[in-house]
């Protein structure tokens, strides 16, 4: 870098600074004013930030400032508010019916929200994100409910279970008509396409029907009724219905009344508690299949 006297540049009419690498030639162009009066503002302010707000670490801690501010001690105090809301609004929740619940807009805001998130941590591993199930495993977006689609029937399946350890769990038992030869394999396979012909599917013709409606009205009609529509007093499903928890095909019937497969849910009340018990029931009332 060489060191030269000041001129003026020709093109731009500025003057130098004196200044030149390899032939270009520095212009004395400061800068503007505004933006030096905002940078010394800057400076200004970042020194009054030091003295009133926590800024410089120490060996254990750091600096609180005159102001004594603390984000932390803001944090907790919004976690420690909002936690009261929620608690009373809980108790609230505890204290109204499904009923009340489901009519009043702040009640059933709560409920919704506490009960879409207890179904993603708890229900949706088997009845899916969005509640259409899947084999073994109930769809609870549709009108067929085994135990009963109302606010109540809802509430008191997920608050003892089907079939589990519960004292008042849900309870319906078919029995193994083929494993435990109450009926041998031609009655099983005759039953099984009748049943399979009140479901609307594809029987085969070489089974008398006659025989299977009287084997079907002797074994099944007292839990399943005499129409196949089932009986939610007993879990009986409805054998009608397009949607089946297990296999819908004459193969899966058959295997069904053969030896079959009993789903178990968990009870949710001494897990969850009563708020969310009953936060759940809203939602899953509310995904569309609630009766």
């Amino acid at each position: 870098m060489a060191d030269h006297k000041k001129e003026i540049d020709n093109v731009t009419g500025v003057e130098t600074t004196g200044h030149e690498w390899d032939g270009l030639k520095e212009l004395n162009n400061p800068l503007p004013k505004w933006w030096l009066y905002i940078f010394y503002a800057t400076i200004a302010w970042s020194v009054v930030y030091w003295i009133l707000m926590p800024s410089w670490p120490l060996i254990n801690s750091y600096t609180t400032g005159l102001l004594g501010y603390s984000q932390r001690s803001v944090a907790t105090q919004e976690y420690d508010e909002a936690l009261e809301a929620r608690a009373q609004t809980g108790q609230e929740l505890m204290n109204a019916s499904l009923e009340e619940i489901q009519n009043t807009p702040q009640l059933l805001e709560f409920a919704m929200a506490n009960g879409g998130a207890a179904f993603a941590d708890n229900c949706a591993p088997c009845h899916g994100t969005g509640a259409t199930g899947f084999v073994g495993y109930p769809n609870l977006q549709d009108d067929n409910w085994i135990w009963g689609g109302t606010l109540d029937d809802i509430a008191m399946t997920i608050s003892y279970g089907v079939r589990s350890e519960h004292d008042e769990t849900r309870v319906g038992e078919m029995l193994a008509f083929g494993r435990d030869e109450l009926l041998d394999k031609e009655q099983v396979k005759t039953v099984s396409n009748y049943v399979a012909s009140l479901a609307g599917l594809d029987t085969n013709p070489s089974y008398d029907m006659a025989a299977g409606k009287e084997l079907y009205a002797e074994n099944c009609a007292s839990c399943h009724a005499d129409n196949g529509t089932g009986l939610q007093e007993l879990g009986a499903p409805n054998l009608t219905s397009p949607s089946w928890v297990y296999d819908r095909s004459v193969e899966g019937i058959v295997a069904q009344v053969n030896n079959p497969r009993h789903g178990v849910m968990p009870a949710w009340i001494d897990r969850l508690g009563e708020t969310t018990v009953k936060s759940l029931a809203v939602y899953v009332h509310s995904l569309g299949g609630g009766q």
